[in-house]
Order: structure tokens, then sequence, then C-alpha cells
């Protein structure tokens, strides 16, 4: 269907960023210490202190803790080593000077001089062009008649500290890998953002953002992610209400929280009328129509928010299940199966394949990307449950798949550790009507936030016209509201 053919037409996009990052390691230690650092490199604390200095070491330090308290990861000092070209001539210089080879260790040691020189020389002109570009701004903003105080203006404030500045953007860069580790270091770093600066607004959309994505892409249950993005995203508007994606966060929490659909889509509106070019306020209004069964609407949405950022892989995973759900499922395969390919460790394609291949039919797929849905995403219950569905499949076919996953997941449902919404699809995938309505009704005493996109789950379909069901799916967007948790709770637990 040529009116998609563009979609995956970023592919050097993916090329050029999968360029630009080492691969990721298995497991990113955090060194807590400095002699931890200098063991890493094989140094002395003296020398790996000095290239703190000099060179951009990438050490952490712990706002508001001892003096001296610092941390860094494994993953990002091999980045460090791999990239700086200063800090292999600086080692060499000293290996050199070491084992007394003097004339080499000049030689780097002038080397390193020289091309400290040109940094500082592009330094100082990158300097000189901030500085203009700050005044013409600020011209123009004066010209402009902005009459919004600086509380307004939270992102621009003068009185921000740069520090909370810097925190908060490593808090996105890490945000936007969107795996369990990543997730939870820019929990990290945006609850550090805020210690420094309690009136920052958008470290406390980048922690709602954190919380709003975990239950998703981690084990994290959602009755401890949602709430905490609630308090997060209320605060952030607080802060700042010309801030769109202030809206954005506060508007995806209230749908799947609070179950509000009328409020969240006026924060949707709200965000973009606010900015109209935010590509996250047009993605995540996209899935909200999407669950809402609006999916023409949510074909629109999710196209405006893939041009804006066209090179967003989240935005593209997103798209192919809407197309899936609006009857495209063949372009939704294509799109999906290049983003596996270009990006195998991103959950949500894998997720997004396993629906799409049970819809087929197709088992044997569904099961490998259901078991690589489970590893990334670091689930061990789900793991478990995958591994019982495999045997049960291989031993006897379809029913045998679903009843060994009905056994799997019966055993952690009574430690309390499961969804009943997960035992209800599978009863319903057995045609168990009876059974899949109570756990329904479980599902809808609990408040689970998948009863949201219940009418986009084709094992539910034959249930449309039984009374009950009806019944039930009024009531789920009647639902009471729950209460928010305090802000505190948001900021400083893990």
């Amino acid at each position: 269907m040529r009116a998609y053919s563009g979609t995956m037409g970023q592919k050097r996009a993916y090329e050029l960023a999968s360029m630009e990052q080492p691969p990721k390691e298995s497991t990113d230690r955090r060194l807590n210490s400095w002699k931890e650092i200098a063991s890493f490199f094989g140094r002395d604390e003296r020398t790996v202190r000095r290239w703190e200095k000099d060179l951009a070491l990438p050490v952490h330090r712990i706002p508001g803790g001892a003096k001296g308290r610092i941390f860094a990861f494994e993953s990002e000092l091999r980045q460090w080593l791999l990239t700086s070209e200063e800090a292999r001539l600086a080692a060499r210089a000293q290996e050199s000077q070491a084992s007394g080879n003097t004339n080499e260790a000049k030689r780097l040691d002038l080397l390193l001089h020289r091309k400290w020189v040109a940094i500082l020389g592009i330094c100082a002109l990158l300097v000189a062009a901030f500085a203009a570009f700050r005044i013409a701004h600020r011209f123009r903003v004066q010209a402009s008649g902005d009459s919004r105080t600086a509380s307004e203006r939270g992102s621009t404030s003068a009185s921000r500290s740069s520090q909370a500045e810097d925190l908060y953007l490593a808090g996105r860069y890490y945000w936007n890998k969107r795996n369990p580790d990543d997730l939870n270091r820019a929990v990290d770093y945006f609850t550090q953002a805020i210690v420094r600066d309690p009136n920052y607004a958008r470290p406390y959309v980048g922690l709602a953002d954190c919380y709003n994505l975990l239950r998703e892409f981690s084990a994290m249950p959602a009755d401890e992610a949602y709430p905490r993005a609630l308090a997060a995203a209320t605060k952030a508007v607080e802060l700042d209400n010309s801030s769109a994606e202030a809206h954005t966060s506060l508007a995806f929490v209230t749908f799947y929280w609070n179950w509000d659909a009328p409020a969240a889509e006026r924060e949707f509106q709200q965000a973009l009328a606010i900015d109209p070019n935010d590509a996250r306020a047009h993605h995540w209004y996209a899935t909200f129509l999407m669950a809402s069964g609006r999916l023409p609407e949510a074909l629109d949405q999710i196209e405006m928010a893939r041009r804006l950022d066209p090179s967003s892989v989240a935005i593209l995973a997103d798209k192919g299940i809407i197309m899936s759900h609006a009857g495209h499922t063949d372009d939704a395969l294509l799109l999906l199966k290049q983003i596996e390919n270009e990006e195998p460790s991103f959950v949500s394609s894998h997720r997004y394949l396993c629906e799409i291949y049970f819809d087929r039919k197709d088992y044997p797929n569904f099961l490998s990307e259901w078991e690589k849905t489970a590893q990334l995403t670091r689930n061990q219950q789900e793991l478990a449950i995958v591994k019982a569905a495999q045997k049960g499949y291989s031993k006897s076919g379809y029913k045998g798949m679903l009843e060994a996953t009905l056994d799997a997941q019966d055993s952690f449902y009574v430690q309390g550790t499961l969804p009943a919404y997960s035992l209800a699809l599978t009863y319903a995938r057995l045609e168990r009507t009876q059974d899949s309505l109570r756990y329904l009704e479980t599902a809808l005493r609990k408040r689970e936030s998948a009863l949201l996109a219940l009418g986009n789950e084709e094992a539910f379909d034959y249930l449309h016209a039984d009374p009950q069901y009806i019944d039930l799916m009024k009531r789920v967007h009647s639902s009471p509201k729950p209460n928010p948790l305090p802000l505190e709770s948001a900021v400083h637990r893990r």
C-alpha cells in the first residue's frame, strides 16, 4: 500500500544513529568510588582525577551528598575511551613516561597540547556565537511583547540552574532509549535536576514520562508507576501551565490511570494548541485515540507525529499497531519487521508483532516474539509463562499452548503478581465465556488499565453481543478515579 511506503524511508537515519552509539553492554556496572574507577582503567586515582578535570572523563557527583561522593557507569567510560582521542594520547603519554621513553612522552604531550589549543579556539568561537544568539533572542522576545512571568516561562527562566538543565538533558537522552536500565537511569537524572532546582518544570515532565513508560518497558506494576507519573505531571503543569509537554504527560496519565477520557482529551488539545508542532503530543494523542476506537483520527495524528519526528522508532512502531487495528495488517507487519531488523532491542515492535502473529494464527512466530518481549523487559514471570506456552504448543498444538499458558498464569495470579486481565484474555481465546467474564469483572474491580483498549482485542469480539460484556464496557468508562500520590513519593522513591 503506497500510502505507507515512505514510512521507513528513514533507514539511513537509523544507520547513522546506530553508528553513533556503542553496542549495548549486557551489564552496566556502576562504579562508586575513585578507587573503583582507577581500577577499571588500571591506573592510579590521581591519574583518573586528572582525566576528569582535563579530559572530561564522565564522572557524576551525587547532589546533596557528602563532599566527594561520586559515581560512574562502565558503559560511559568505555564510550569515552572509544571516542576521546585526547584520552588515548594522554594514556599513551603516561605509559611512555612510566617506561622511561621520555622522547615519545614529549611528542605525545605536544600533540595533545596542539589539539587542546585547537579545541579551545573552536570553543571560543562557539561562545561568541552563542552570546550573539542570546542577545538577538532577547531583542526578539522584547519585540514580540512576551508578557509571561518568569514562572510561566519555566523552561527559559533566567533563575534556572544550568546544572539542573544539564541533568534534565541527560535524563532525556536516557529516556529516549526506552529500556529498563536507561529509564531508571533517567529517573535518577530527573530527580537530581529537581533537587538542584525544585521550580524547574521540565524535570517533573521527564519524571512523569519515565513512570508512564516504565510499566510498559519494564516489569514495574501500573499501580506503582502511574500514581508517580500523575503526581509529577500535575506538579509540572502547576509550575508551567504554558508547557505543551507538561499537558501531554498529564493527558497520558489522566487517561490510563484516572480513566477520564474527556479530561485527557482536553489536556491533549491544550498541548497541541500551545505547540502544534510537538511530536510527542501528536504521538500520545494518537495512542489515546486508538484505545478509544477512533482509528481514522489515530492514523492522522500518528502520521503528523511521524512527519515532525521521522527518526523516532517509538512513533513508527506505534504507527504499525494503529495500522494493524485499522485493517492495514500487511503494511503494519512490513513496517514492524523492518523496525525489528533495524532496532532489535526495541521492545514495542516485538510486542506488536506478537499480537499480529497470534491474530494470523502464526503461533511459532507469536511465541518467538513473546519470548523476546519478556527477555527485553526482564520480566521473569512473563518469561516463565512463555516457556510453558512453548512446551504446550510443541506437545499439543494451539489448544495445548493456551492450556499451558493458563496453568502458568493461574499460579502467578494466586500469588497476586499477575493481572486478572491476562487470565480473561486466555479464557476468551479458549472461548470459555463465563470464566473470561469473571476475570474481566475482577480486572474492573482492580482498575487494570488494559481494559481501556478492550475493544481492540479480537479475542473478545465474540462477546460483543453478550449483555454482561456490554454492561461491563459501560462501567469501564464510569469507574471512580483514584486519589493522586503525594509528589514526594514520585520524586524520592525508586
